[in-house]
C-alpha cells in the first residue's frame, strides 16, 4: 500500500507539471511523463497509457481554446494522418527504433534555424500542404512513443500562435491519438487496467492545462516563439540521449 500511495503522489505531480507545460508550449507533456511511466509500469504497459493521457491533455486544449481553433486545418490533417497512423504501427515492428529516434531528434534541431529562415523570407505552409505534414506525422506517430514537437514548427508555419496554435494542433492530433489507441486496442495492449491508469494520471494532466491558459495569454508572442524554440532543441536533444 505505501508503495502505490508514493507511485500515486509521484506520478500525479508529475501530471500536474506535464499538464502545465504542455498547457503552455503544446507539447511536452508525455514526454516528462514517459521515464516516471516506463519505470513503473514497464515498456509495454507505459505505451497505451501514454496515449490515453496524451489524448486527455489535447482534449484539454481543445476545451480551452474551442474559440479560436481553425477546424479547416484540422480535417484536412486528420484525414491524411488517419491512415498512415495504421500503417505506421503495423509496420513499427519492421524498424531499427533507435534510428528512427535519432532522425527525428536531429531533425527537430535542425527546424529551428529552418523554421527562423521560412520567418524571415515570409514563407508560410498553404492549407493542403498541412495535409502532407499529416501524413508525415501519423506515420512517426505510429513508430515512436511521441512526435508532438515535431509538429510544432509545421503548425507555426501555417501562421498560427499561442491559442490558435495550441488549440487547432491538439484537435488535429487527437484523431491521431484515437487511431493509435484502437490499433494497440487489437494488437492486446489496451486493457481495462491502462485505461484506468491513463485516465486517473490524465486529470492530473487535465488540472495542470487549466492553469495554463493564463500563462498563454500572458505571454507576448515573440516570447511565445523564443520558448517554443528553446523547449523543441530541448526536445530534439532529449530524444536524442534516450536513442542512446
Amino acid at each position: 500500500m505505501p508503495d502505490l500511495i508514493l507511485q500515486a503522489l509521484v506520478l500525479g505531480s508529475l501530471g500536474l507539471g506535464a499538464g502545465v507545460l504542455g498547457g503552455v508550449i503544446g507539447f511536452g507533456t508525455t514526454i516528462i511523463l514517459m521515464p516516471a511511466l516506463v519505470y513503473f509500469y514497464g515498456p509495454i504497459q507505459a505505451i497505451p497509457v501514454i496515449a490515453l493521457v496524451a489524448t486527455v491533455a489535447n482534449l484539454s486544449r481543445i476545451f480551452l481554446w474551442w474559440n479560436v481553433i481553425r477546424w479547416r486545418v484540422c480535417i484536412v490533417y486528420s484525414f491524411a494522418a488517419i491512415p498512415f497512423t495504421v500503417l505506421g504501427v503495423n509496420t513499427l515492428v519492421r524498424l531499427d527504433e533507435r534510428l528512427v529516434e535519432m532522425t527525428l531528434g536531429g531533425f527537430l534541431i535542425l527546424l529551428v534555424p529552418i523554421r527562423r529562415w521560412m520567418r524571415k523570407k515570409n514563407f508560410y505552409l498553404k492549407l493542403w500542404q498541412m495535409g502532407l505534414v499529416g501524413a508525415i506525422i501519423g506515420y512517426l506517430t505510429g513508430i515512436v512513443a511521441t512526435t508532438g514537437a515535431i509538429n510544432t514548427p509545421f503548425f507555426l508555419a501555417y501562421g498560427l500562435s499561442k491559442g490558435a496554435f495550441l488549440g487547432t494542433e491538439a484537435a488535429s492530433t487527437l484523431s491521431i491519438l484515437f487511431t493509435k489507441g484502437i490499433a494497440f486496442h487489437q494488437l492486446g495492449f489496451l486493457n481495462m487496467m491502462a485505461i484506468m491508469q491513463g485516465l486517473l494520471i490524465g486529470v492530473c494532466v487535465l488540472a495542470g492545462s487549466i492553469f495554463s491558459k493564463k500563462i498563454v495569454l500572458a505571454l507576448p508572442e515573440d516570447k511565445f516563439l523564443l520558448l517554443m524554440e528553446l523547449v523543441m532543441l530541448i526536445s530534439g536533444l532529449s530524444i536524442l540521449a534516450m536513442a542512446f
